[in-house]
């Protein structure tokens, strides 16, 4: 009977404790990833568990707050949907009808001024690009007072576009969308293979046609990303909305809740968050229902530039 030799038993067990020492590690890795996974699960999600715990309390104040708050009810939506002082669903009303014109524009505007950047060859295109790079460098506080004094001063000529004017607002928040949108789908169309655009003029379309029947069902994925992007921003902005919007009737939604926790009337803090969870929810749906094509047209457009 053959017996194995002593230097092979070594080796043998080396190795099995190196499999072991491996298994061991590849356990401790996951179980931090585990443990850091839960702690950032736990640190995105409690903000927003404790904004719907403090819509759901009867007390309008967030002192002594608890996760689950004593005699919670329905009272604070009740309240706020309902209220003859505070026209809530006036103030969402704006929000959307602003975000929506304001996305229609800048996106149709942003498309032709991107196709012609990338598609044609004109005296200062080099030139305009890097000043549209240039302006949104600086950041927009810096031009709220030029901001207000230009749509003060326009207002004095067509008040449609003056100061407490929806149509004044969406005029601003066209303009700052413009620079980054521009780049962006500018990328985009420098993807697309110009040989698409010779094939089509040789056998006779226009350059308006080559745009709308074949460049811009091409373009859907980063149309849509810059949608959601500009409805997100005018949706969600306080600062222009609050300096240029004047009349409660006239305020967005972010701005009108803003009275809830300013000191004009008593606080009620349970009414603010109710509002705020009911306007994040066109937010949510838009993300929930698009998301794929969030990231793909990201993504694409960030190929070239």
């Amino acid at each position: 009977m053959s017996s194995i030799p002593v230097s092979e038993q070594k080796s043998g067990g080396f190795m099995r404790r190196a499999r072991e020492s491996r298994s061991t590690q590849r356990q401790l890795s996951i179980i931090i990833r585990l443990i850091i996974s839960v702690f950032l699960i736990i640190f995105a999600v409690f903000p927003i568990v404790w904004v719907i715990s403090a819509s759901f309390n009867p007390i309008a104040t967030l002192a002594n707050q608890r996760l689950i708050p004593e005699n919670a009810g329905w009272g604070n939506y009740t309240r706020l949907l309902t209220s003859n002082v505070f026209p809530f669903w006036r103030w969402f009303g704006n929000s959307l009808k602003i975000s929506s014109i304001s996305t229609v524009l800048s996106v149709s505007i942003t498309t032709v001024a991107a196709y012609a950047f990338s598609r044609f060859r004109f005296t200062g295109r080099q030139n305009l690009l890097k000043l549209i790079l240039l302006i949104q460098v600086f950041p927009g506080l810096l031009a709220i007072v030029a901001i207000f004094l230009m749509i003060s001063d326009v207002g004095d000529v067509i008040p449609f576009f003056g100061l407490d004017t929806h149509a004044g607002l969406i005029m601003v928040y066209m303009g700052g969308a413009m620079g980054i949108n521009i780049w962006l789908m500018k990328g985009f169309f420098d993807t697309i293979p110009r040989a698409i655009d010779e094939s089509a003029m040789v056998d006779g379309a226009s350059h308006w046609q080559i745009f709308t029947q074949l460049l811009l069902p091409l373009m859907r994925p980063i149309l849509v990303v810059i949608g959601i992007l500009s409805f997100i921003g005018t949706y969600g902005d306080f600062v222009l909305a609050r300096i240029l919007l004047k009349s409660t009737e006239q305020y967005t939604l972010m701005v009108g809740l803003q009275i809830f926790t300013s000191g004009q009337f008593a606080q009620q803090w349970g009414q603010f968050t109710a509002g705020a969870l009911i306007g994040a929810l066109p937010i949510m749906i838009i993300y929930l229902a698009l998301q794929d094509q969030i990231v793909g047209g990201l993504t694409q457009g960030a190929v070239k530039g």
